[in-house]
């Protein structure tokens, strides 16, 4: 049997004889890194040599516990350490990266050791239990480090992140609302990190309550970089959550593109169920950026006024005059009802004479073509479009525009603008 005294003893001049070399060491894994990642090595100034510091005072720790036979369970990270976590997390570098790098720093370290007992130990059993107790030390005190440095990071990046959403945020808000003069263009693409004067398209994406899952947003986020993806929009979406189930979005474009109801709907056919969208036109610039969204807004007034029954997809260039004419509600359940007269009525028939109306209408007037677009008989559709007419207040002559917009407002808005029956 090995006195674990002996082993001790010997570990704490193992231990000693590295801590004369610790300045060498930490250059040493420093190297590694540049090797193995780049990225961290790679960076600012400030950065490699708060990594340095890092791996100095790690290196430094774990030496002090073979020295003094520390129990590792107690030791704290390094201050060193602890920053470089922190500033890994507001930069957003994985926190695998910061895994990985402690995986490689104990391997180099173990090495080193294993190198100084061999040169030093020639008892074989005393150099087996020298370096079971070096891995198993060195275990433990990794294991606990890192366990902590990824709470930090963790803790950090929640924060970070928080932080960055708000600002981004208010500075959007202050974009929209625009009463402060021309805005500081760099400025703001600093802060919102996008790019303001390109062509963009807006978008208000959210998720039904009847539908709801717990991380809505990530899924909203999903269906906004998948739009962008079909579309093959050029730079880097903005994404700004309103509430737990609502965001809003712009997409940069390239001159000439347009998000179209394919890409649209191909987007939620990809296991979207609950979330809906509503779209604004193109725009340039930050005018072009306030406008498209001030549409994808009113799109989206109007398909929560029409609640269920509303397609989960609107834009405004298919509903645009609908959007606009039920800015007020109440004052377009009036006007449709003294359009229409009876004809609003809330109810199965005039419903089913509305429809006919209108796809009528849209056939410029064309019995054969509405016949054939609702699959009726062309004496059907005669019938219910002369039943139509007997219920408006005015013949079609005197007002057919109205009459077309009055229908298409119940389409879309259904019983949020119908006549009780």
């Amino acid at each position: 049997m090995v006195d674990e005294e002996v082993v001790s003893e010997r570990i704490r001049q193992i231990a000693a004889t590295l801590a004369d070399r610790a300045g060498e060491l930490t250059g040493e894994l420093v190297q590694l890194y540049a090797a193995d990642l780049p990225q961290l090595v790679n960076d600012d100034e400030r950065m490699v040599s708060l990594l340095s510091a890092s791996v100095y005072q790690n290196i430094e720790t774990a030496l002090q516990i073979f020295r003094h036979g520390i129990d590792p369970a107690t030791v704290e990270p390094p201050a060193a350490a602890v920053e470089y976590a922190r500033r890994l997390a507001q930069r957003g570098t994985p926190v695998f990266d910061l895994i990985r790098a402690y995986d490689l720093g104990q391997a180099a370290m173990l090495d080193f050791g294993f190198q100084e007992c061999i040169r030093a130990v020639g008892d074989a059993a005393l150099l087996g239990a020298m370096m079971r107790r070096l891995l198993r030390v060195a275990y433990e005190f990794i294991t606990r480090v890192v366990r902590q440095l990824v709470g930090v990071y963790q803790d950090e990046r929640d924060r970070w992140l928080l932080n960055r959403s708000a600002a981004r945020a208010a500075k959007v808000a202050d974009l929209l609302d625009g009463n402060g003069g021309p805005p500081d263009v760099d400025a703001a693409e600093a802060v919102i990190g996008y790019r303001l004067r390109g062509t963009h398209v807006g978008m208000i994406v959210w998720h039904t309550s009847e539908a709801f899952v717990d991380d809505a947003l990530s899924l909203l986020e999903s269906v906004a970089g998948s739009v962008f993806e079909r579309v093959r929009g050029q730079g880097r979406p903005l994404f700004v959550p309103r509430d737990e189930a609502s965001a809003w979005v712009w997409l940069p474009l390239t001159p000439g593109a347009v998000v179209g109801r394919e890409h649209l709907d191909a987007a939620l056919a990809e296991g979207a169920p609950g979330v809906r969208v509503t779209v604004g036109e193109p725009g340039t610039g930050v005018g072009g950026f306030r406008d498209t969204h001030q549409q994808a807004r009113r799109v989206h007034a109007l398909a929560l006024a029409a609640g269920e029954h509303c397609d989960r997809v609107l834009t405004f260039r298919e509903v645009g005059t609908a959007a606009l004419l039920s800015s007020d509600l109440n004052a377009a359940r009036l006007w449709v009802t003294s359009t229409l007269g009876p004809l609003a009525a809330d109810d199965e028939n005039c419903g089913r004479l509305r429809e006919t109306l209108r796809v009528f209408l849209a056939s410029g007037g064309s019995y054969t073509a509405a016949a054939a677009e609702l699959t009726m008989h062309k004496n059907s559709v005669q019938y219910r479009v002369r039943k139509a007419e007997d219920l408006l207040p005015r013949g079609l002559g005197e007002g057919r525009l109205d009459v077309e917009l009055a229908l298409t407002l119940c389409r879309r808005l259904g019983g949020a603008v119908l006549s009780p029956a």
